[in-house]
């Protein structure tokens, strides 16, 4: 049966929702503040219900209608949650085949990103993905191609870039931008994300690197989950709420925690075009499998800005950000005097689509979205295959590959286990 496209779904229960409205007529107001009516509701299915799919499940103006794991007790507590009526998938195929689904909600493991981004956007669906947005950088050079191909709408679930107080600075990304962009600091900056400046690099994230083979549970298609990733014995360490301290599959600390720390950087510092030149790393040697801790690690971009995530943070009063004409600190604490007046005679930053539903219902690219995504996602993946190496790069962001450094750039497209591939 050929796939329906949602958007004549939608337009058939708008027409529906007239026609009935000339029997029965309910006021809004009278069923509540914030009600949608269904007709108004996009549907969305979730790939992957683990913690944080079932965290997302609640969301208005959408009503998930179909949800797929390969854990079938994650499947039965999302279930549960929901209260029924709801489709139950173990493939990730057939949830995104459904011609009611809307959006593709993916919350899995980032190793299967990549994947489940371009299946997604080739079957129409608009892509609601978790951080950090690829495992690699080839995949998410074909996540942008793809979406941009089939004409998609495309949200990456780290939002504090436009909302919410970011971490140690007690205000939002809007204020900082202002600053940047007045030139008060001076020009070239340097950030440095360091727990000084009110951020956690979680490097609890760390993997086990003398993992004993155990028996898979029977709720579990370990084989599924690994799906792309190399084939390693199961060890309950390397699946679900642990995942992240493995190189197959995340990127520890970084892994967790980069997008959400350097995409606003990237922001403000009005780089979501490009990419540094270099990424300098200081860090115990890694192990091939399991990821461990960094003390430093630095990007560089061509004009001689700086992104430095310090591990170690040693220097109690470093700046968040350091210009040659200026200091701002954790709190939102400056050197230049009188900063908030100044900021208050200044344009705000240019607006930007904030509601992923609007995005959908007018097809206007969201404020975080596969092309600003990729380029922070790929400070993330040049990070981990610098840490892996144990070395210091040149990157090249118009061909976004390695240069002179072969062994850097087979990591940009790793092989995939088959029968899985982009």
């Amino acid at each position: 049966m050929p796939i329906k496209s949602s958007n004549g779904r939608r337009k058939f229960l708008q027409q529906s929702a007239i026609a009935a409205a000339g029997f029965f007529i309910v006021p809004r107001h009278v069923l509540g503040k914030g009600y949608i009516p269904p007709s108004d509701q996009l549907t969305k299915g979730i790939i992957g219900v683990g913690g944080m799919g079932r965290g997302h499940i609640p969301y208005a103006g959408t009503r998930v209608v179909a949800i797929c794991d390969v854990e079938k007790l994650h499947l039965q507590a999302a279930e549960k949650m929901i209260g029924g009526g709801v489709k139950l998938f173990h493939d990730h195929r057939e949830l995104i085949a459904l011609p009611e689904v809307d959006i593709v909600h993916i919350a899995t493991p980032p190793h299967w990103h990549g994947i489940m981004a371009i299946e997604a956007a080739k079957a129409g669906k608009d892509i609601w993905c978790e951080k950090p947005m690829t495992r690699t950088i080839g995949e998410g050079k074909r996540v942008v191609e793809a979406v941009k191909q089939y004409g998609r709408m495309f949200r990456l679930n780290t939002w504090f870039r436009f909302e919410d107080n970011f971490y140690g600075m007690k205000t939002t990304v809007k204020p900082i931008k202002k600053l940047v962009e007045s030139g008060l600091l001076g020009w070239p900056l340097t950030v440095t994300v360091s727990k000084h400046t009110g951020f956690d690099w979680k490097f609890y994230w760390v993997g086990k690197t003398e993992l004993e083979a155990q028996k898979v549970p029977d709720t579990l298609d370990y084989d599924r989950w690994l799906g792309p990733a190399p084939y390693k014995p199961y060890h309950p360490h390397r699946v679900h709420g642990t995942f992240r301290g493995y190189w197959d599959y995340d990127g520890g600390g970084l892994g967790d925690m980069g997008q959400h720390y350097l995409d606003p950087i990237q922001y403000f510092l009005g780089k979501d075009d490009t990419s540094p030149i270099s990424v300098e790393v200081d860090a115990e040697q890694q192990h091939p499998d399991a990821c461990g801790t960094f003390r430093k690690i630095t990007y560089t971009y061509a004009d001689g800005c700086k992104i430095i995530l310090d591990g170690e943070a040693k220097d109690p009063d470093v700046a968040y950000i350091e210009g040659p004409n200026g200091k701002l600190f954790n709190g939102f604490k400056s050197t230049i005097p009188n900063l908030q007046d100044k900021l208050a005679m200044m344009p705000d930053p240019e607006p930007q689509v904030t509601n992923f539903l609007e995005s959908v219902k007018h097809r206007k690219p969201f404020a975080l979205n596969e092309s600003n995504g990729h380029r922070s996602c790929t400070m993330i993946n040049m990070g981990k295959i610098a840490l892996q190496l144990g070395r210091n790069l040149k990157f090249d962001p118009v061909l976004q590959e390695f240069i002179g450094d072969d062994e850097a750039n087979r990591m940009v497209n790793p092989p995939m286990r088959a029968p899985w591939n982009i």
